[in-house]
């Protein structure tokens, strides 16, 4: 006897040669893209700069980078991001590091203070590829930090993450993070932009793709350290 589960159990109930349309089997659901990090803690070092993981110590330096109108209007992290917010964001990047959903390292100049934070997840429109964000503190803008910080992060990208390729993604309306995104290198891959809703604003996203691990060396610096624009980045 066949269970009622069984492809048998259709076929024993129905009159010989009766015909049953074949219904093909739902697509399986894609398996999420995962980093590749290191089990040992991520410390990049060059530019003049130490990129970190964040540890407990710096809540207030993150509230004080993220608590900022410029976040709130680039990114879908809450406003005001206030001390709870940042217990729940370093809760959620330890989780997110763990599961190899996303790296978050926190900007310093020697591994001290942090002063912002670079970045990287899987890109969700290139399996292999990876996406690059980043926030500075409104009081250390103007130094380049971001741009240094995108380099290094895509340096690693490369180098470490085998990802083919790296991108940022910037509303049209952030100027400032798309003079970011020449100076080190990304180039507007030519589509339309896409359209994402964060926190009910309408985002219009161009992607700037960086043209490979050669270029790293002919990137330049820039000193405009707004964050980029990407609402999923955060």
């Amino acid at each position: 006897m066949t269970s009622p589960a069984s492809p048998d159990s259709a076929a024993s109930a129905a009159s010989p040669g009766a015909a049953f349309p074949t219904v093909p089997a739902p697509p399986a659901p894609p398996v999420p893209a995962t980093l590749a990090l290191p089990e040992a803690p991520v410390r990049l070092s060059g530019l003049g700069l130490v990129l970190r993981e964040w540890v407990r110590g710096d809540l207030t330096a993150m509230r004080e980078a993220f608590d900022d109108a410029e976040v709130d209007r680039w990114t879908p992290l809450p406003s005001p991001f206030d001390h709870a917010a940042a217990v729940d964001r370093l809760a959620r990047a330890a989780e997110d590091r763990a599961a190899g959903r996303r790296l978050c390292l926190a900007v310093t100049e020697d591994g001290g203070p942090a002063l912002g934070e670079v970045l990287v997840f899987p890109d969700a429109h290139a399996p292999g590829g990876v996406e690059v964000g980043y926030g500075i503190n409104p009081r250390h803008r103007g130094r380049g930090l971001a741009s240094r910080g995108v380099r290094l992060m895509t340096e690693f990208a490369y180098d470490t993450l085998r990802a083919h390729r790296v991108v940022l993604r910037i509303d049209v309306g952030n100027d400032a993070s798309s003079a970011v995104a020449r100076a080190t290198g990304f180039v507007p891959d030519g589509a339309a932009p896409t359209t994402e809703m964060s926190k009910g604003r309408a985002h219009r996203l161009v992607t700037w793709v960086h043209p490979g691990r050669h270029a790293l060396d002919r990137a330049g610096q820039h000193t405009d350290d707004r964050p980029v624009g990407a609402p999923r980045s955060k």
